[in-house]
């Protein structure tokens, strides 16, 4: 009996067991905690400015801040995950996030705001940090598959639940209430996931070691197609975040004059985010990543050209084309490096998340600053930059060789 109940930790745990059920759950609620935490404050942008006397731009730092620090955070963190443990990691990760978001509201000026947003960004990076890998050690392979949609649908739940949640109470209240009930629902969230989680049982700690990090890092960046598709993640991110970040500002403004609630709930787009996901990864099955990558590019610059029409439906259906081409470029991109970094065996996705956070913060703040000089004109014309680079980068990756293990 003892033999086989160690066969099976030794395998993973599989789909409809309660240890699958246990973990799944967990996990669900520290990707619902994460993202809601992370991207509640685009809803309250035009809030806290007013609040604070801040130019677009300059509000926008509030969420770059923390998604540079967690840029800054990921890699780190996941050489930490490897000596400490991932629960371990996970649970300070999430009880540090959920404590900084109940005395975030609290924020007396732009400079603590600011200083407490960061400090979120880097606990958050210890579970993005370490989550993929924990699910990978502990379900079984059969079972990783759902188990991991499972993950990644708490995390799209999470940040389209964050922005509407926050959206529709700054409605009724405050920007410091909206914050402060997405803080009490990732306390909620943390609770779950710390009588949920089981304890790694799969995991072999290692010691710390930087000299071995430095050089996988140095052959993942070494490798022209990894490169590319790092910039790639940079600038998707960076036009990602510049719509998300200032749309809010022009639909409360002339000639829409939405109500916060109203231009909340545009983010249930993300729902068609989740679905473009799905179908990308399908597609790549069919016609190759290196075609699907320019393709679904060429998808979100469509979005892009309708996002710039005055009209309120033209607007909506240009978002749904935009987030499901963006989540699709992703979700190749992010494939491809995965599949190719772990015949290498560089930490590729680590600097994936690094490149990726990079350009929420640098571009979503520079979009900022083309959104105060241009208004949504020179937007359309920045994203359409970025995207179309990103079709660049994507046909450039026509002829890249897939790397055998040797």
């Amino acid at each position: 009996m003892t033999s086989t109940m160690d066969e099976a930790v030794h395998a993973g745990h599989r789909r409809g067991s309660r240890q699958f059920r246990r973990i799944t759950i967990a996990m669900f609620a520290s990707g619902l905690a994460t993202f809601t935490v992370l991207y509640c404050v685009q809803a309250l942008f035009p809030a806290i400015a007013a609040d604070f006397h801040l130019s677009p731009a300059t509000v926008s730092l509030v969420l770059s801040v923390s998604t540079l620090t967690l840029a800054i955070g990921v890699i780190p963190l996941t050489t930490l995950s490897e000596s400490l443990g991932r629960t371990r990691v996970m649970i300070a990760s999430l009880t540090a996030t959920a404590v900084l978001g109940v005395l975030v509201p609290f924020a007396p000026n732009l400079t603590l705001l600011l200083v407490m947003r960061a400090l979120q960004g880097f606990a958050l990076a210890g579970l993005q940090a370490t989550a993929m890998s924990y699910l990978s050690e502990e379900l079984h392979r059969e079972s990783l598959g759902a188990g991991m949609g499972l993950y990644i649908a708490g995390n799209g739940i999470g940040g389209m639940l964050g922005r509407v949640l926050a959206g529709v109470v700054v409605d009724f209240g405050s920007w410091r209430l909206a914050i402060g009930a997405v803080g009490l629902l990732a306390v909620a969230c943390t609770i779950v996931f710390a009588l949920l989680i089981l304890p790694s049982q799969r995991f072999a700690p290692k010691p710390l070691r930087v000299r071995p990090l430095i050089g996988s890092i140095g052959t993942a960046l070494r490798d022209h197609g990894l490169l590319r598709l790092y910039l790639a993640g940079f600038l998707a991110m960076g036009a990602f975040v510049t719509v998300y970040n200032y749309l809010g500002f022009r639909l409360l403004r002339a000639p829409f004059h939405l109500p916060h609630a109203v231009v909340s709930l545009l983010f249930v787009v993300y729902i068609a985010g989740s679905a473009a996901s799905t179908i990308a990864g399908r597609l790549v099955d069919r016609f190759g990543r290196p075609r699907m990558l320019w393709s679904m590019a060429i998808c979100t610059i469509a979005g892009i050209v309708l996002l710039a029409f005055g009209n309120l439906v033209l607007i909506i259906i240009g978002l749904v084309l935009f987030t499901g081409g963006f989540f699709a470029t992703h979700a190749v991109a992010s494939g491809w490096v995965g599949a190719r970094a772990a015949v290498l065996a560089v930490p590729g996705a680590a600097i994936y998340l690094f490149c990726y956070y990079l350009g929420s913060s640098i571009g979503g703040t520079l979009g900022g600053v083309w959104f105060a000089d241009s208004g949504w004109g020179g937007v359309t014309g920045y994203i359409g930059v970025l995207f179309g680079l990103v079709v660049l980068l994507g046909l450039t990756l026509i002829g890249l060789k897939p790397l055998r293990r040797s």
